[in-house]
């Protein structure tokens, strides 16, 4: 089975480097794809350099500029697709996702059959390690009223470290995927339901980055709030199944 860790960019020179090895160290045969949005700070060349070694199992997209988390995601599952990987992963480059949570997360598409799987937050076993209160308190509320309005039966819809089955991405219109930060995450999982694919969540431990800088911003929250309200909306009209789903 060929499996793509996909791993978004902006400004990460701190971590990169330590993310690709911590992967590579599980010896599990991940390929990973960095998807570097413009960092000013190098990111990418130190991505190149580490190519040098890795050259059948890491590459590199790299975009004019800070384009948004979503984009990249869509980006990366579309290369995906079109380089024949049966599994794919969204992950971040700051180590608030544990590599090694990666095997549990495959196991869970690739032997207990689930399409997708997601490490959540929010179920028993789930916890966060060196978060704010602020930042809980802005999570755990925007996962409530994610369910409340959604009725998905995903307790962690805003979460952000996944496991794709490649079947439940090509089902997809990616191109109708709109929005760019925490709406993005809900808006695939709100897709992959409402397409009726199996959706299972494994605990994880969520720890703060410990280098760098967060890229949360107020507009990324607003566009989460709205968002909800426009998938729903656009659900119960009829227009988001039409437009998501991939047609025939």
């Amino acid at each position: 089975m060929k499996k793509l860790v996909i791993i978004p960019t902006y400004k990460e020179k701190e971590n990169i480097q330590l993310i690709i090895r911590a992967v590579y160290d599980l010896h599990a045969n991940y390929h990973i794809l960095v998807i570097d949005d413009a960092s000013p700070d190098g990111t990418a060349e130190i991505v190149k350099t580490l190519q040098a070694q890795n050259a059948d199992r890491l590459f590199l997209i790299q975009r004019a500029g800070k384009l948004g988390l979503g984009t990249a995601y869509i980006t990366g599952f579309k290369w995906g697709l079109e380089n024949g990987y049966d599994y794919m992963f969204e992950m971040d480059a700051d180590f608030s996702h544990d590599p090694k949570d990666l095997e549990r997360l495959y196991h869970a598409c690739a032997h207990d059959g689930a399409d997708m799987a997601i490490g959540s937050r929010y179920v028993k076993g789930g916890a966060f390690k060196n978060w704010p209160l602020s930042r809980k308190i802005i999570s755990l509320t925007g996962s409530l009223y994610s369910r409340v309005l959604t009725f998905m039966p995903v307790m962690d819809p805003t979460a952000g470290f996944v496991c794709y089955s490649s079947k439940v991405l090509a089902s997809m219109n990616l191109d109708a995927i709109k929005f760019v930060g925490y709406a993005f995450q809900i808006e695939m999982k709100f897709a992959a339901w409402h397409l009726g694919f199996k959706i299972k969540e494994i605990p994880i431990v969520f720890q703060d980055r410990e280098l760098g800088a967060s890229k949360m911003s107020k507009g990324i929250i607003k566009e989460a709030a709205y968002g909800v309200l426009a998938l729903q909306m656009d659900y119960l009209t009829g227009k988001f199944i039409k437009q998501i789903k991939k047609s025939a």
